[in-house]
């Protein structure tokens, strides 16, 4: 196979010479690490509608999660708080440890592992997340 070969002159005296195929190459695996990266990316921070149709995908998995707090609620002498997190495309429990329990209303982003307590009929059941990090957005 001929190789096509392409030639740039700059300032009249110097040129420079490169393959067609090894651009197309490093134009190749650029786009599939584009491609890749964003893939990864979409499994970091998904919406709560996906990690509700497909939780088997996110399960034990790491992920980002923004909305809007809609309730929150403990009980006293119980180290765990939950509440609820709406990003407009449904709403996720979240389990927290923490002491810092944000209020209704408040414009959260929270990291955390993807859990739930059982799988019934391939649907999951008690689905949350574990808290890890939470930044209220002021």
């Amino acid at each position: 196979m001929a190789q096509v070969s392409r030639v740039l002159e700059f300032s009249g005296s110097q040129v420079l010479r490169f393959s067609g195929s090894r651009v197309l190459g490093s134009f190749a695996a650029l786009a599939l690490a584009a491609t890749i990266s964003g893939c990864a990316l979409s499994l970091r921070n998904p919406d709560i509608a996906d990690l509700q149709r497909h939780p088997g995908r996110y399960q034990d998995r790491t992920v980002s999660v923004s909305g809007v707090v809609t309730s929150s609620w403990g009980v006293p002498l119980v180290p765990f708080r939950f509440y609820k997190v709406d990003d407009g495309t449904g709403e996720l429990t979240v389990l927290s440890q923490s002491s810092r329990m944000p209020a209704s209303g408040e414009r959260v982003r929270v990291k955390g592992r993807v859990q739930d307590v059982a799988m019934l009929g391939g649907r999951a059941v008690g689905l949350h997340l574990r808290e890890e990090d939470l930044y209220v957005r002021r």
